[in-house]
This record gives C-alpha cells, sequence and structure tokens, in this order.
C-alpha cells in the first residue's frame, strides 16, 4: 500500500512556505536556473454565478498511471513498490523531454546538465518515518501525505489528486 501527496485546495493560503522547504531539501539553485519542483498558484475564475479562488501549491502528483513513465524511452522515471511515488534515476536519461511533454502538471524539469529532474515525495525522508518536507512545514495542513486507505476515506472536493485523477481521465 502506498501514499498519496495531496493538497486540500480550500486551505492553501499560498505563503510558499511549502516551495521555500522544497528548495532546501532538494539544493535547488533556483538562482543558477534550476526551477523550483513545487510552485504555488493563484487560480481565479467563475462557477456558476459564483466567482472562485484558490491557492494550489503543485509539484509531481505521483499519479497512479503516470503518463511520464510511459513516455519515458531509457526507463528512468518508474513507480516505487513501496510508496508509489514516481521516481527517476537519470543515469540513461536522453534529455529527450518526452516526460515533460507528457506530464499535464509539468512536473519534470531539466537542468544544466540536460537531465530530468523533478520531485520524488521526499522519498528518504518517507522511508526513515518522516513526512515530505512540503508537508511538514505547510501552516494550515493543506499539504498531507496519506497512506492510499486514509486518502480515500479524507478525499474532499478541494482534494487536487482528485482533480487531477478527474482531469487524466477527461484526457484519455
Amino acid at each position: 500500500m502506498g501514499y498519496i501527496l495531496d493538497i486540500d485546495t480550500k486551505k492553501c493560503s499560498s505563503c510558499g512556505a511549502c516551495a521555500i522547504a522544497c528548495m532546501d531539501q532538494n539544493d535547488i539553485d533556483v538562482a543558477g536556473g534550476i526551477l523550483p519542483f513545487r510552485t504555488v498558484f493563484d487560480w481565479e475564475g467563475q462557477e456558476g454565478a459564483e466567482h472562485r479562488h484558490i491557492y494550489v501549491s503543485i509539484a509531481c502528483m505521483h499519479c497512479a498511471a503516470a503518463p511520464c513513465v510511459a513516455a519515458c524511452p531509457c526507463g528512468c522515471i518508474q513507480k516505487d513498490g513501496e510508496t508509489g511515488f514516481t521516481v527517476y534515476n537519470t543515469d540513461n536519461c536522453i534529455s529527450c523531454h518526452s516526460c515533460a511533454m507528457a506530464c499535464p502538471f509539468g512536473a519534470p524539469s531539466f537542468g544544466k546538465d540536460g537531465k530530468m529532474h523533478k520531485c520524488d515525495g521526499c522519498i528518504e525522508r518517507v522511508r526513515h518515518g518522516m513526512e515530505p518536507s512540503c508537508v511538514r512545514v505547510c501552516p494550515t495542513g493543506a499539504l498531507r501525505l496519506l497512506r492510499e486507505e486514509e486518502w480515500r476515506q479524507w478525499v474532499g472536493q478541494g482534494s487536487l489528486q482528485k482533480i487531477g485523477e478527474e482531469y487524466l481521465h477527461y484526457q484519455r
């Protein structure tokens, strides 16, 4: 049984603590041109007569049927059997960007070396009983790491994982 890293969009305050914690945990050199793995967005829109404004923190969604895994011609991206996270090993990466083109969330990015990098769910932290850095610092509890069973019981209308699954199902 794996984990699901999700966000309750109704709780996110767009503070950016998750993005900073991620950059610190992964030694991301933004000034050196490396894109952060996690980004916080403001979304505004109409839903019927109601005006909606939500904040959302997005990184790799670790999709159950991750399109990036299927798109990678070198097998650099895989699903971890223990955690369910979408992980990578860039030893064989040929910098073709197929994973980035397949990802509906724009998670894969490329460093100066041309190799793909993305959120790995802080898999080593999780394997040692800790939360991912973004979850640990979230002041509103919007970001959550849940076991699949817990997630099924918790999932609400604000769940980005649920929104993402619906989007991927629509794309098929």
